[in-house]
């Protein structure tokens, strides 16, 4: 592919997406900038991930329900499911302050109804929103839960009713208690758009909406023709309908029981074999959800309701919302930061010594992200079968083309979002039941009886289509980022290195991915994914290096191009001492490969290194050892 040169501060990645999830931070100063809410970097934002920053069109339409319905000083979020909407009323109730436990969160459930008969689905017909106020002054607690849980609405969900409140004659018909907490009664709002899914003078992408007399106004419009051709390239290439088959198709590419992937055949032509992931695994053990930190939640509150209670593990040095979850939600957990064998020891002794109250589930990662450490899943099958609690495995980095967890795992949970798709334009998460655990049965039932598909239906059929080929595309991306590992490693023992460490699977605890690393398919190539970090010898060195990289920087990873971010910098700059603790150095850069020219990004590593040594007084240059 073409190298994705890295946009101007504030840009999308990739640039001109509406729905991009990815945005520019060219430099180590930006993203500091970010952290910080320096005027500069956050008035160029465009856009943002989206569990971080709420895109600019559900910011408008949440905009116009806090004109609507909103009290003075009240901010809303907005949900795509009334059980969604209930959590986040709890964990505002749990975790506001107790001078705050007065205010109330309010929940006005809104049926927006299109009126154009010629389709024959409902879904395309109808859309529910579930529309939760709060006090402003409650906007970072709220923020929490729109982070950590990945359950709010879609951009592409947001885009569709703002096209249905531009084009509508709106009228409004029902009454709601705004006092009465529990409970919502709909407002069914009836529209008749000039087109049925989106009007033809769409609202702009940029920053400029207003509201006026109950319409919306922008005083920039985005040319048409630009935005068809974007959604032609980007795979809007199936109705809305297809979504049913699309999620379909999702399940059981995830399940590996497609015997041919063949592009864009329908559901009901496809050639099934016995699952590649696992004895007896079918579409039906595959759960969808909006985003694989919502696919996570969702597996902890599965094991809350469906298992005896007690604390979860955390172990190895997690993703942060992972560790948030376990922390904010139950009974609380115990972490094990370092991911070690001596870690599991200690974990055992734990339960030798205190076997009640239960360990509920274990959570962790395969590999970890940033060290791309793995845990022992053999003896923590082991542990987990003696003292009866559930594993958790997050195989995002590892991805199923190159480890096997489900034999070791009970719950199987990934982020679609990252090479899954690679177009770096859906958000998307699954969840995997193993058949093979002991807790399968009331696992199964327990999720058959809560489960409630909150996928937006465009957002599918992007995955569909980005996912076709993922198999390819991870081959392909494991031997450029080799090739770049074995680089950047080989300079570790070379005279005046100002390289430190390169975590990557095929360095970090290889004994325990090898248990799970599946054989190669293609020769003289490894299987070790996509993602690795690196370290250097100072701090200032790594931010040379980091702004002297001429690939895309910014959040997110698992794209079909390379991506760069100072990921201690980005994920924990408020708490950079406690990451240190577990060796998550503040000059750490993490990067996901692309599948760009081999030479080219060898190329690119090559000329970043030479800036920074040309950037550092050779007395800050580690001695030869």
């Amino acid at each position: 592919m073409s190298p994705i040169v890295c946009p101007p501060l504030g840009d999308s990645i990739p640039s001109a997406l509406p729905h991009a999830i990815s945005v520019s931070l060219p430099t180590w100063k930006d993203t500091v900038g970010y952290e910080e809410g320096e005027k500069r970097v956050v008035d160029a934002m465009k856009t943002g991930y989206p569990r971080f920053f709420i895109h600019r069109d559900i910011q408008r339409l949440a905009a116009i329900y806090e004109a609507k319905f909103g009290l003075p000083n009240e901010n809303c979020l907005l949900f795509p499911k009334e059980y969604i909407a209930n959590a986040f009323r709890d964990f505002m109730n749990v975790h506001r302050p107790e001078e705050k436990k007065t205010m109330n969160v309010r929940i006005v459930q809104l049926l927006l109804n299109d009126e154009d008969t010629s389709s024959s689905s409902t879904k395309e017909k109808e859309i529910f929103l579930f529309i939760a106020l709060f006090p402003s002054d409650l906007f970072p607690l709220a923020k929490q839960f729109w982070q950590h849980t990945g359950l709010g609405i879609s951009s592409r969900m947001a885009e569709r009713c703002l096209g249905l409140l531009e084009s509508a004659n709106t009228t409004t018909t029902g009454t709601t208690d705004f006092s009465h907490v529990r409970s919502t009664s709909p407002f069914r709002m009836t529209f008749s758009p000039r087109n049925k899914r989106y009007a033809a003078n769409r609202l702009s992408h940029n920053n400029n909406a207003s509201i006026e007399g109950g319409s919306i106004t922008n005083s920039v419009r985005e040319s048409e023709d630009h935005f068809t051709y974007v959604e032609e390239r980007y795979g809007r290439n199936m109705p809305v309908s297809a979504a049913v088959d699309a999620k379909r198709t999702l399940k059981r590419r995830i399940a590996g029981v497609l015997a041919q992937d063949d592009e864009g055949s329908s559901s009901e032509n496809q050639v099934l074999h016995p699952s590649l992931r696992g004895e007896d695994v079918t579409e039906d053990d595959v759960y969808l959800f909006p985003s694989g930190m919502s696919a996570i939640w969702s597996a902890h509150q599965l094991c809350l309701s469906a298992l005896k209670p007690g604390k979860s593990v955390c172990f190895g040095f997690p993703y942060t919302d992972t560790l948030k979850i376990l922390q904010k939600w139950g009974p609380g957990c115990h972490f094990y930061g370092n991911g070690t064998d001596a870690d599991l020891d200690e974990l055992e002794t734990l339960l030798k010594s205190n076997p009640e109250p239960q360990i509920m589930a274990l959570f962790c990662e395969f590999p970890s992200n940033p060290l791309l450490r793995c845990p022992n899943l053999q003896k923590m099958r082991k542990l987990a079968d003696e003292y009866d609690f559930v594993i958790v495995v997050d195989e995002t980095i590892g991805n199923f083309v190159n480890v096997r967890i489900l034999p070791y795992a009970d719950i199987v949970v990934s982020s679609l979002t990252k090479i899954f798709s690679g177009d770096c334009n859906v958000m998307g998460g699954s969840l995997i039941l193993s058949p093979s655990s002991r807790h399968y049965k009331e696992l199964k039932s327990r999720i058959g009886q809560t489960y409630q598909d909150s996928y937006w239906d465009e957002d599918a059929i992007f995955l569909e289509r980005n996912s076709r080929n993922f198999i390819k595309r991870i081959l392909d991306v494991n031997k450029n980022a080799e090739a770049v590992c074995d680089f950047l490693h080989s300079q570790t023992s070379v005279e005046n290195s100002v390289v430190k460490q390169v975590y990557y699977p095929k360095w970090e605890t290889r004994e325990n991915y090898d248990i799970c690393r599946l054989p190669s398919r293609t020769v003289n190539q490894g299987n070790f994914g996509g993602l690795f970090s690196v370290t250097f010898i100072s701090k200032e060195i790594a931010e040379a290096f980091f702004d002297a990289l001429p690939c895309a920087k910014g959040p997110s990873l698992g794209t079909n191009f390379t991506l760069a971010c100072p990921y201690t910098i980005l994920a924990h700059f408020l708490e950079l001492p406690w990451a240190a603790q577990y060796g998550v150095e503040e000059g750490l850069i993490r990067v996901s490969v692309g599948l760009e020219d081999t030479g080219t990004l060898l190329d690119w590593f090559q000329t970043a290194l030479r800036e920074a040594k040309a950037s550092t007084p050779k007395k800050s240059f580690r001695p030869d050892t």
